[in-house]
């Protein structure tokens, strides 16, 4: 497992062995994302006057609220449990849960763990076709509404579920309970995927219709999965309805992708998968944490957190923290000249913080700075 030292998660240290520029450079990610935001916004023409964008209020939530910390769970699976009958499966649910609790209550004492992730259709019968493989969410709700109560935590399981309502339809789903064992909701996979030279749907699934967003205790939850990747829709539907963290079970091991969109939309990203590669993405589009091999991996995030790119008062980081020593928290990344910044003072969010420098978030001051450039030159840019 690699995940940032605990040295580096209470004093803000960093090395360059914490960032994978092999696998998305965020200077690419970033020119990607603002390319396409022009193609989105059309083209721009000379006005007297420079437009100002207002500012979401999640962003101002985030950054101006206290500390919310958040341990998430997540886990690479193998692929050996995907031929074995349901009952084993659901005795590796409760194995995987319980080890990403330990894993929590070793490296985070004072932390219970908050929300896990398993893969994409991790409880499903094995069988040749989907009507044998579908489950219906009675059959399997009991054990894990218990193992969610086990361990107090939520729990996102993913399933090729059979409806209850006719006509017979089975979707690729996502189920997700809370501390309690209650159904909190389900997302129902939209973009199911068809093999080239098929005309087909994951052999006969029922594609979803929404993008839900789902109220926990400690902030706001969305859910894509798999070949969902590859559509922007849920993705921008689920930031317009304001979710914090999307947890992403999937087949593919995946990194470009979930980290255009964290990026994009400024949300953590929790992914699981049965191999290769599972993470969690920071709003800045880099890997704070992964594993890459059969394991579980328990890392923490803070909902409340702020955005900074380089600037000289900010040293890198150190500016703030030989101010407030332990009670700031950062990841910065030098190749990248930016980092992710939070509070650990239950009493001072950490928009006081950095405000304390002369200091106001990377967006901001993006938005800032191009208020100056148009009136400078009289205008907006022309573009075709």
């Amino acid at each position: 497992m690699k995940t940032l030292p605990r040295f580096c998660l209470r004093e803000g240290l960093t090395t360059r062995r914490h960032v994978r520029p092999r696998v998305r450079p965020l200077t690419i990610i970033v020119t990607l994302v603002l390319w396409a935001g022009g193609i989105a916004a059309g083209p721009r023409t000379e006005a007297s006057e420079p437009s100002v964008r207002p500012e979401s209020p999640l962003a101002a939530l985030r950054r101006d609220g206290l500390p919310r910390k958040v341990l998430l769970g997540t886990v690479i699976s193998g692929y050996g449990v995907f031929s074995q009958p349901l009952e084993k499966r659901l005795q590796r649910m409760d194995e995987l849960i319980e080890a990403m609790a330990a894993r929590a209550r070793g490296d985070y004492p004072a932390k219970r763990l908050d929300l896990a992730v398993l893969p994409e259709t991790f409880l499903t019968r094995p069988g040749d076709s989907l009507a044998k493989q579908a489950v219906r969410l009675e059959e399997v709700l009991p054990r894990i509404a218990a193992c969610a109560r086990r361990q107090g935590c939520y729990l996102i399981v993913p399933l090729l579920l059979q409806e209850t309502a006719p006509p017979l339809r089975i979707s690729n789903a996502a189920v997700l309970v809370d501390r309690e064992g209650n159904v909190v909701g389900i997302y129902r996979k939209v973009h199911p995927v068809a093999p080239q030279g098929s005309d087909v749907v994951e052999n006969g699934t029922t594609p979803g219709r929404e993008f839900p967003v789902f109220e926990c205790d400690f902030g706001r939850v969305g859910i894509q999965i798999c070949f969902d990747l590859l559509y922007a829709d849920g993705w921008e539907a689920l930031a317009r309805q304001g979710a914090e963290i999307v947890a992403l079970p999937s087949a593919s091991p995946e990194t470009v992708h979930p980290s255009l969109y964290a990026l994009q939309h400024r949300y953590y990203i929790v992914s699981a998968a049965p191999r290769d590669h599972a993470a969690v993405y920071s709003p800045l589009g880099v890997i704070e944490a992964e594993v890459t091999k059969e394991d579980v991996l328990v890392h923490q995030i803070d909902l409340s957190y702020a955005l900074l790119h380089w600037e000289a008062v900010l040293e890198e980081g150190e500016g703030l923290r030989r101010k407030f020593g332990d009670k700031v928290g950062f990841h910065y990344y030098r190749p990248e000249d930016a980092g992710i910044f939070w509070s650990n003072d239950p009493g001072a969010p950490i928009a006081q913080m950095i405000a304390s420098l002369g200091l106001s978030e990377s967006d901001a001051n993006v938005e800032r700075v191009r208020r100056l450039q148009d009136l400078a030159r009289g205008g907006p840019p022309v573009t075709p």
